[in-house]
């Protein structure tokens, strides 16, 4: 008895002191960022002032740059930014409150406020790690691994000297680079939240922090840049993943399954009750994902244009045809619809059609969105059952399914013809497995470092009692 209360009393020294540390460094980054912005502005007004030096000429970036580069005000395209400013409101909006709402309604009433809190608090800590290193580790130049540090706290992002000119991303290079940066952030917000699902009600919310904070610097940035970064070694593959099939969905429901395994189940699952607490916010949820989900497949061609509209076509049509798939193949199994499944499908759709939607034609969407609702339904009933994990949310079942079914079809559907791209299953499996592999033992390694430290799980009576008393000392009456 004696070992376990000091077992006890070492874990909540240690979660509190993971707590501080954890504060102090984020608290850290303000005044070293302060200097280094004041060692830029210096630098830049030392140019500006320097006529002796000839400056270098406005607009300079080569016809296809390959690193971010200055250009005059008139080669940003207005239009363009206008989207992506949209775009970026709109995946920001999938997150908060679109998955908070989605999950939140699906748990039991004394775990919801502690799930929406999850969604909140990834969205204020990702994007201080994203300013910090997150988007130069993913999206700079750097190696066929990881990208440079030349983007930290995103300097470099802003042209200092000359007001007539702006910093553009090669990836983006009609848009200024800190619009590019945002709605890449929103992608970054949503990946670590859609993990989430997977642990429902039984994680502590300190050890939830410590590990989407490392997760996203280690799995999340890394994978981007071999996706989406020119010199990735699964772009140089030619890995297709045109809005975040693999870097975003497969890499959230691997993480995800790992969550699950290291958590285990849930006390009485399987034996009690769990439904849903309101199925009303879930489907409330799945509707502001499916609305934002155009900022995210549509926003990810980086221009208002025909590709985006196409993008947006194939993103209803998959989705339409996944949620009615879904409701189908459980009204023949289990006799009857549920809103939950309908809700449960449409996501499912839109998982599947992300990689694919700039690159196949709206048939092809139709195929690609009825695949994602039968084999989802399954991987989230049967597949989970056989297995005995406790994956709550189905964050694996529809995510990392959703997103293998996707990206597989992407390769064998892909439209030359439209795209101007071609695939091959074969070279969608480097990227799917690369992904699955990496993803899994890392998030595997950084859940078993915390669970030595500060521990993973709430105890048994703290789960019993709901986490939104035990953590947050509050309650939905």
């Amino acid at each position: 008895m004696g070992i376990d209360i000091s077992a006890k009393r070492y874990r909540r020294i240690a979660t509190r002191i993971m707590a501080a540390a954890l504060a102090c460094l984020l608290l850290a980054l303000v005044p070293l960022a302060s200097v280094t912005a004041f060692a830029d502005e210096a630098a830049a007004s030392t140019a500006s002032a320097d006529t002796s030096t000839p400056a270098p000429p406005p607009g300079a970036c080569p016809a296809t740059p390959t690193a971010p580069c200055v250009v005059t005000n008139d080669k940003i395209n207005s239009g363009d930014t206008a989207w992506m400013l949209t775009s970026v409101a709109l995946v920001l909006m999938m997150t908060i409150p679109g998955l908070a709402l989605f999950y939140g309604g699906m748990v039991r009433k004394k775990n919801v406020l502690s799930t929406l809190m999850q969604s909140f608090a990834i969205t204020a800590l990702v994007t201080v790690l994203w300013w910090f290193i997150g988007y130069s580790l993913a999206f700079t130049p750097g190696n066929g691994f990881i990208g440079g540090t030349t983007r930290m706290f995103l300097h470099g992002a802003i042209s200092l000297a000359d007001p007539k000119t702006t910093t553009v991303s090669h990836l983006a290079p009609t848009i200024p680079e800190v619009v590019y940066s945002m709605f890449q952030l929103t992608f970054a917000i949503i990946t670590p939240a859609l993990i989430c699902g997977s642990f429902a009600e039984r994680m502590k919310f300190s050890a939830m922090l410590w590990f989407m904070g490392i997760w996203s610097l280690l799995v999340y940035a890394p994978i981007a840049h071999w996706v989406w970064e020119p010199t990735g070694w699964l772009s140089a593959k030619g890995v297709l993943d045109f809005a975040g099939g693999t870097v975003v969905h497969i890499n959230a429901g691997i993480a995800g399954l790992a969550t699950a395994l290291m958590l285990g189940k849930r006390i009485g699952y399987g034996k009690e009750p769990m439904a849903p607490h309101n199925v009303a916010f879930t489907v409330i949820g799945a509707s502001l994902l499916w609305v934002g989900w155009f900022g995210f497949n549509a926003g990810s061609e980086v221009a208002a244009d025909g590709r985006a509209g196409m993008a947006m076509t194939v993103t209803q049509i998959a989705t339409a045809c996944a949620a009615l798939a879904w409701m189908f193949t459980e009204w023949l199994t289990k006799g009857r619809p549920s809103v939950l499944g309908i809700a449960s499908g449409a996501v499912a759709g839109l998982v599947a059609i992300t990689p694919a939607s700039g690159f196949v034609l709206p048939d092809a969407s139709v195929l690609i969105g009825l695949a994602a609702g039968v084999i989802c339904f399954f991987s989230a009933t049967a597949l989970k059952k056989v297995m005995g994990y406790d994956d709550s949310l189905d964050a694996f079942g529809v995510h990392c399914i959703g997103g293998i079914v996707g990206a597989l079809l992407t390769g064998a559907l892909v439209s030359k013809a439209y795209s101007g791209t071609d695939s091959s299953v074969l070279t969608q499996l480097w990227g799917v497995g690369a992904t699955l592999i990496y993803g899994f033992a890392v998030s595997m390694l950084i859940l078993w470092v915390l669970d030595l430290t500060i521990g993973l799980r709430v105890t048994a009576d703290e789960e019993r009692e709901g986490l939104d008393l035990a953590l947050h000392g509050e309650r939905v009456e």
